[in-house]
């Protein structure tokens, strides 16, 4: 792919990694790439990392025609870097595309925009365990009209962020409340596609959950408000009586990667997995006769995040005593020493720049 690069010439100075939080932080530069119907993609270019400017009308900010993915680049121990899946990211995307009416990328042709992208800006993929360069590649619609109809104009960026651990003081466990009035999204709807208006659904539930306490709610499904489907903006897992269960996907839950190598890790070790609907009153009589006893969410940002307690109602539940779960640790363990280079990746996963 040609792609056109203008350097900057005002680098940026890499704030310490200790400091560098989460999306806080921008690299020096961003990909840039215009689409016309009839056309195509067009006019691929990196060029400084500065502010943007739409018509008051872009399609983007009056019907949300937008998609997005966030992946990793990671600092092997041997000092190069590498990402995680981008394949799985790529189809993903086509596919949130494919959902919400706007362009698809050829697969080669956005591998060969990160790879480039990753390479001029790999000064900024900090070196620490647990760190990495947070990618953003994000597709938005920008019709200069107020006409709802099918994206004929769009455009495609990538930014990325240095980002530092997700977990600064180790993995402890997180309160979860289960969600019975708002729902995410429902199945025939957009919850399959990474778009920003799953996300904005999701904002009142989790800000009522902070006010109590919890870390993030446990969804349910929009139709008969009895399945488990995410909690917050991860996928969700349960170890009962030895058995890992996870809900499967109906449509209205997005396809997480971290969920995916979780069941084939999961899978390889030994362990039964089952992808099936799983009712919150099932959830709830695993609980009261103590036959939970491992949950996590599972995600980019995270890798995996222990449940320790689950609230619903007035009544509260403690999972594992709310210490985090030997299968939750081992997958912790296992995946992020594939992501950073520590162990062989056994299941062709990571990708050296």
């Amino acid at each position: 792919m040609d792609i056109q690069i203008t350097k900057t010439a005002a680098p940026k100075v890499m704030p310490p990694e200790n400091e560098l939080g989460f999306g806080k932080y921008f690299t020096d530069h961003m990909f840039v790439m215009d689409y016309e119907e009839g056309k195509g993609w067009y006019d691929a270019r990196i060029i400084p990392f500065g502010n943007i400017s739409l018509h008051p009308a872009s399609t983007v900010l009056h019907y949300g025609a937008e998609i997005f993915e966030g992946l990793k680049a990671y600092r092997r121990i041997d000092g190069g870097v590498q990402l995680f899946r981008p394949m799985e990211n790529i189809r993903r995307m086509n596919n949130s595309a494919e959902r919400m009416s706007l362009p698809a990328i050829d697969e080669q042709d956005m591998l060969d925009i990160l790879t480039t992208f990753v390479k001029l800006e790999e000064r900024f993929v900090p070196k620490s365990f647990g760190t990495s360069l947070y990618l953003r590649p994000f597709t938005f619609g920008n019709d200069e009209t107020l006409g709802v109809h099918a994206v004929k104009r769009a455009t495609f960026m990538l930014i990325a962020s240095p980002s530092g651990s997700y977990y600064k003081e180790g993995i402890n466990p997180v309160g979860i409340m289960i969600e019975s009035e708002d729902v995410r999204t429902v199945r025939g709807g957009t919850g399959y596609a990474k778009c920003g208006g799953n996300y904005a659904a999701s904002t009142r539930a989790g800000e009522r959950a902070a006010k109590k306490g919890y870390s993030q709610v446990l969804w349910l499904d929009g139709v008969e408000r009895k399945y488990i489907e995410e909690v917050g903006a991860m996928n969700v897992m349960f170890k009962i009586d030895g058995v890992v269960v996870t809900p499967m996907l109906t449509g209205s839950i997005l396809p997480g990667i971290t969920r995916k190598s979780c069941i084939e890790m999961l899978k390889k070790l030994g362990y039964e997995v089952q992808e099936r609907l799983f009712s919150m009153e099932e959830l709830l009589e695993s609980l009261e006769k103590g036959s939970l006893e491992e949950a996590w969410g599972c995600g980019t940002a995270a890798v995996v995040s222990p449940i320790g307690k689950l609230a619903y109602g007035d009544k509260e539940y403690v999972i594992g005593g709310g210490k985090i779960g030997e299968v939750t640790q081992r997958l912790y363990d296992e995946l992020t020493a594939i992501q950073w280079g520590k162990a062989e990746d056994p299941f062709g996963w990571t990708y050296k720049i």
